[in-house]
C-alpha cells in the first residue's frame, strides 16, 4: 500500500487476516462509508471504536463457537478474554496505518506493539531501582524516525480493574527520578535518559468505570488519556481532566483529535 513500508504492510496483512478481527474491520469500514468524506471518517472512526468494538461482539462469539465445534480451541472464556485486550490493539494499529495510507498521518511517524523494533529501547525505558530495573506497562509505542528517541507510550486497558496499578507504577517512578532528589535518594531510583516520552493511556470503558470517582485519580498521572466511550460531559469538565503545569488530559498526539467530550481535549 502506498505511504506504508513492507513492515506496516506485514501488520497490516496480519490484523486484517486475523480471525477476529475479521468482523470489527467489517465494521470500521462500514462506518468510514457513511459518508463520502473518506479522508476525514478515517480520522473520526476513533469516536466509534467503543461501538464497533461492542457491536462486534455477537459475530466473534458464533466464531469462537465454529472454532470449539471443529476443536481449534478448548475453552471459549480463555479465547475470548485474550481476544478483548488484543482486539482494542489491534484496532488502533489498523485505523493509525490506514490513516497513513491516506496522509492523515505523516509518513515519517510509526506505531508498533513492539519495542524491539526501536533501537536501544530497552535502555531507554528502563528505572532503576537500587539493583532493578522496571520497565514502563504500555502496549504501543509511536515514534518519528528522525529521532528514535522521541516516542509516545500508550498503555492499553479494557478494565481499570485490570492491572490498574501497574498503569502508573512506571509514570510515577519517572517523575521521581526527574523531579524528586528526596525520593529519588531515598529509594535509589535513577533513570539514565536524556528524553522524557509521552506516557498515555487508553481504554475501552467497556464497564464505564471512567465515571466512578475511585477511578479518577488514575487519570492524573497521564500526559494524554484516551476514552473510547462516551464519557459523562460533567466528568470531562471536571478536575479528573486536568493536568497542571501541561493542562487538560487530551488524545495522545499523533493520533488525531476529536470533537467528542468521550475524547480530553
Amino acid at each position: 500500500m502506498i505511504n506504508l513500508n513492507s513492515r506496516e504492510r506485514k501488520v497490516l496483512t496480519e490484523i486484517s487476516s486475523t480471525y477476529y478481527m475479521k468482523p470489527i474491520i467489517k465494521r470500521i469500514n462500514s462506518q468510514i462509508k457513511s459518508n463520502s468524506n473518506i479522508k476525514l471518517n478515517w480520522l473520526n472512526v476513533f469516536d466509534y471504536l467503543y461501538e464497533i468494538l461492542k457491536d462486534s461482539r455477537s459475530d466473534v462469539e458464533k466464531l469462537l463457537d465454529n472454532r470449539l465445534d471443529k476443536n481449534i480451541i478448548k475453552n471459549k472464556d480463555q479465547a475470548r478474554r485474550s481476544i478483548v485486550g488484543n482486539a482494542f490493539s489491534k484496532s488502533i494499529i489498523y485505523i493509525f496505518l490506514i490513516n497513513k495510507v491516506h496522509e492523515n498521518i505523516p509518513n515519517k511517524i510509526y506505531i508498533t506493539s513492539q519495542g524491539s523494533v526501536i533501537p536501544d529501547f530497552d535502555k531507554l525505558t528502563r528505572i532503576k531501582i537500587q539493583d532493578e530495573f522496571q520497565k514502563p506497562d504500555m502496549d504501543i509505542v509511536i515514534y518519528s524516525e528522525d529521532n528514535y528517541q522521541d516516542y509516545i507510550l500508550i498503555s492499553l486497558k479494557t478494565s481499570l480493574r485490570e492491572r490498574a496499578a501497574q498503569t502508573y507504577k512506571w509514570k510515577l517512578l519517572i517523575d521521581i527520578a526527574l523531579y524528586s532528589p528526596e525520593l529519588r535518594e531515598r529509594y535509589g531510583i535513577s533513570y539514565s535518559s536524556s528524553k522524557v516520552p509521552i506516557i498515555c493511556f487508553a481504554t475501552t470503558n467497556f464497564y464505564n468505570e471512567i465515571n466512578n470517582p475511585q477511578q479518577h485519580g488514575i487519570l492524573k498521572f497521564f500526559d494524554r488519556v484516551f476514552i473510547a466511550r462516551q464519557i459523562d460531559h460533567a466528568f470531562a469538565q471536571s478536575d479528573a481532566c486536568h493536568k497542571p503545569p501541561s493542562g487538560k488530559l487530551s488524545t495522545a498526539s499523533p493520533l488525531p483529535s476529536s470533537s467528542k467530550d468521550h475524547r480530553l481535549s
